[in-house]
């Protein structure tokens, strides 16, 4: 592998892992935490959205994000030819 390519695939991997902290964060601490008292006027399955958010919702974001990350790095180790055979 190339130096340019060793970069460009360091690259790739750094901004899937900062758009999915940025995801879990909106998640936890903006929907969680920040917009709590206005997500709280919404309910779902009787509970208040701004209560699932923070008990719930962060932890199945964080979840998806993982099986995301997983499939998506995948793909970038096609791309870079670095994929396990």
């Amino acid at each position: 592998m190339t130096p340019e390519n060793r970069a460009a695939y360091w690259r790739a991997n750094l901004r899937l892992v900062a758009c999915c902290m940025l995801v879990w964060f909106l998640c936890s601490y903006v929907c969680g935490i920040l917009f709590v008292d206005e997500l709280n006027r919404i309910r779902i399955g009787g509970f208040k959205l701004g209560f699932w958010f923070a008990q719930q919702g962060s932890i199945y974001v964080f979840v998806a994000l993982i099986f995301f990350y997983a499939w998506r790095m995948n793909r970038i180790d096609q791309k870079y030819d670095v994929h396990e055979d």
